[in-house]
């Protein structure tokens, strides 16, 4: 039986999988603001009194704001995908449209030596670890950031 996808613990409503995946963000009607993920109180601005947010997908393209890798494992909650755990970059990408800086994780195999500050990124959707339970596997997938071409 081929195994389930859910979005990863903690991530759930952050982006879409259908038909192409986009973040979900989400915009104040009274002044524009867009945020991401969901602010807990309404809108963000601090000038603006609005308290109801629409839900809006985001830009599926951006550039490289800042970059780094992650060498050492991350503390729990994170769950390593694998028999160990392998280093990974981490980017700050400025959306193409909402000019708004959203963090991700970079796809497998790409390293720190081939990314950019100004790099031209697009969004994808990927499986972060899997697991078993007595209903089968489950894919646990979030968003990724994979250089452009």
């Amino acid at each position: 039986m081929p195994p389930t996808t859910a979005p990863a613990l903690g991530a759930v409503g952050w982006f879409t999988t259908e038909p192409e995946p986009a973040l979900l963000g989400h915009r104040c009607p009274a002044c524009g603001t867009v945020a991401f993920p969901r602010p807990p109180l309404g809108c963000p601005n601090p000038a603006c009194g609005g308290d109801e947010l629409e839900p809006a997908p985001l830009s599926r393209t951006g550039r490289i704001w800042s970059y780094t890798d992650a060498r050492y494992q991350p503390p729990p909650p994170y769950v390593v995908p694998g028999a160990e755990h392998e280093p990974f970059c981490i980017v700050a990408v400025e959306l193409a449209a909402e000019k708004i800086i959203v963090l991700g994780q970079v796809v497998a195999g790409v390293t720190v030596d081939e990314l950019a500050l100004g790099q031209e990124v697009e969004l994808v959707v990927d499986t972060l670890f899997t697991s078993t339970d007595d209903d089968g596997e489950t894919e646990h997938q979030i968003y990724k950031w994979r250089p452009v071409s």
